[in-house]
């Protein structure tokens, strides 16, 4: 649980000094020390508008409670829920309390904690309090602005945990009751902003939320939130690639033949139907996720590990990218099949929906040292197996040597890093198999978290939340970056000739559509199985 250090000042991810922590006495229990080389967050005030959404339930409440426990939330920490609707606060701390409880105790959920520490959710606890106001009239923000005075140094975050459509009126009532202005020498504490996705839905309505946001905050205040950079799985793709000498070497088309990058889901869109026929699979994930996941296998090494140091590196991939077509892509959609029943048997969905649960893009990024190598992306819902991860294929050794012996065929060498749900790697590769003949066999080599490291329940908000208290941008998207991924599938969205993208019939439960597999069949390439331990593609 959280303690006041002595220090004057935290570091950041890069080891760089952050905002200065105020010395606030602590009356609590003895709490345990926070993790080595860890110290907590400056004091502020957490904002939640949005506070009685499944998303502050699901994520930001189980990661508040997780960073407590861990001794990162400083004493003078607050967290203020804005949310339509009259309740006690009492009421609200016990909806959340409940809810935690039940997370905990289910398996299958991200907060598989266990029993909760009564110790660290009291903590919590006493610091949460409960507004009702609309988001779009003057008075609540009048309210809370007459709370934040009264809230010791001055530091607040917002989070905009709500419906995108909320995002411009949130931030213009900010703004115009001056609740983003942050003083010239720093003394009255930060205003930071943080901004779920789907930020915008195509270019022109991505640089139209930018513009409306930076007239009322700096660039250097708006954190433009990816949940998939919070988990611990994908930030470990740096450490793969620049802490071990094993792998830059080869990191480049000389050596690579090509990438895929895959997020696949069993489940359907689970009652969310109004909001998927909106957005559709490519939207939701492509241009953010999938993007991101992209930016950190093929960016440059940076210099340091500094927020902008990183943030450029993945910027110039971004930009890098050349423009997808309909020819790049491939869009399917659920019909009934052994997983259940069809998209346009869900609820809320039109019963001649157009819209994709399947995503499949060929992706090529022109720069020096990807110059040529394909990266295959793809996502959907009701796949053959839940499935993240990225797999790096090695171009083929000459197989001259091999000419006389039984081998028809080599394996090729795999590197595959899990993301979720199994967190690890594996690598393919081959081996001569016992015997007196020179007989070639395929050999998995896999390293996996659990093995080595102690589980612990994360729902993947910890460490940007932390970050965003500390003032590390790191894992946040840039204007620039956002407005750059969503220019390179613009023509997708909109295409110039040729009419609206096809979207093909896959089964529920089945690897894809049929059109999926002849988009890397072009290229004499074939995705990695789903259903089962993914097996090594044959040429």
């Amino acid at each position: 649980m959280p303690t006041t250090p002595n220090t004057a000042s935290t570091s950041d991810r890069s080891g760089n000094q952050a905002e200065p922590t105020a010395k606030v006495s602590s009356t609590a229990h003895a709490e345990p020390a926070s993790p080595a080389g860890k110290r907590p967050a400056p004091p502020c005030t957490l904002v939640i508008f949005g506070a009685g959404g499944d998303l502050t339930k699901r994520l930001l409440m189980p990661a508040l409670y997780n960073l407590a426990v861990d001794g990162l939330l400083d004493d003078g920490m607050k967290i203020i829920g804005v949310n339509h609707g009259e309740r006690e606060t009492k009421e609200w701390v016990d909806d959340l309390h409940k809810s935690l409880q039940q997370f905990a105790a289910d398996k299958a959920s991200t907060f598989h904690a266990g029993k909760l520490d009564d110790k660290a959710w009291d903590w919590v606890a006493q610091r949460l309090e409960y507004m009702a106001g609309e988001f779009e009239t003057d008075d609540v923000f009048t309210q809370l602005k007459q709370k934040l005075e009264k809230s010791s140094g001055g530091n607040v975050i917002f989070y905009l945990a709500v419906s995108s459509r909320f995002f411009k009126p949130i931030t213009e009532h900010l703004g115009g009751a001056g609740l983003l202005k942050e003083s010239d020498d720093g003394k009255s504490g930060f205003r930071r902003l943080v901004i779920e996705k789907p930020f915008g839905t195509d270019l022109a309505s991505a640089r139209d939320l930018n513009e409306h946001i930076l007239s009322f905050a700096q660039e250097s205040q708006v954190y433009r939130i990816d949940h998939f950079l919070g988990k611990d799985t994908v930030q470990s793709i740096l450490a793969v690639r620049f802490a071990n000498a094993l792998f830059e070497p080869v990191w480049r088309r000389e050596y690579i033949d090509s990438v895929q990058i895959t997020a696949a889901e069993t489940i359907g869109v689970e009652g969310r139907g109004a909001f998927y026929e909106q957005t559709g699979a490519f939207r939701d994930m492509l241009p953010n996720h999938l993007f991101q996941l992209l930016g950190m296998v093929a960016m440059e090494p940076p210099n340091s590990f500094d927020a902008e140091a990183v943030r450029n590196k993945k910027a110039d991939i971004f930009d890098a990218i050349k423009p997808l077509t309909p020819d790049d892509v491939v869009f399917g959609q659920y019909e009934k099949g052994p997983a259940g029943v069809g998209y346009r048997e869900e609820p809320d969905v039109a019963k001649d929906s157009t819209t994709e649960t399947y995503a499949a893009a060929r992706v090529f990024v022109e720069n020096w040292r990807w110059a040529g190598v394909p990266f295959y992306l793809r996502t959907g819902k009701r796949l053959a197996a839940r499935r993240t991860e990225i797999s790096v294929q090695l171009k083929p050794v000459p197989f001259r040597l091999f000419r006389d012996t039984p081998v028809d065929a080599l394996t090729p060498n795999v590197l595959t890093l899990r993301i979720d749900p199994a967190h690890g790697t594996s690598f393919d590769f081959n081996v001569k198999t016992p015997g007196p003949v020179m007989q070639i066999g395929a050999v998995k080599s896999s390293f996996d978290y659990a093995d080595f490291f102690a589980e612990r329940a994360n729902v993947g908000y910890e460490t940007l939340l932390y970050d965003c208290m500390l003032g590390d941008e790191t894992l946040f998207q840039r204007a620039d970056s956002i407005e750059t991924s969503w220019a390179a599938v613009d023509d997708v969205l909109h295409p110039k000739t040729g009419g609206a993208v096809p979207v093909h019939g896959y089964a529920a439960g089945s690897e894809g559509p049929a059109e999926a597999d002849a988009l890397l069949a072009r290229d004499g390439h074939a995705w990695r199985l789903l259903r089962e331990e993914a097996t090594p593609e044959k040429k």
